[in-house]
């Protein structure tokens, strides 16, 4: 009996993981159906605010213009 067809890759899941690791949310439990579709079920929501570098130096940048 032949093999299906892999629906998806491990970077798929490497970068999906990274991710959400990145925006500072921690992961419970990864599904992956038989389609590919990949479900990260979180133990949190993301916190509110700035998550990264970019966005800290918009958020600077727009209260330095703001102001005028």
């Amino acid at each position: 009996m032949a093999r299906a067809p892999c629906t998806f890759r491990q970077t798929d899941l490497t970068r999906a993981v990274k991710a959400v690791v990145a925006a500072g949310v921690e992961i419970t439990r990864i599904e992956i159906d038989k389609t590919g579709k990949i479900v990260i079920v979180t133990a949190t929501a993301p916190a509110d605010g700035p998550q990264g570098e970019l966005d800290r130096e918009l958020a600077a940048f727009e209260a330095r213009h703001d102001k005028d």
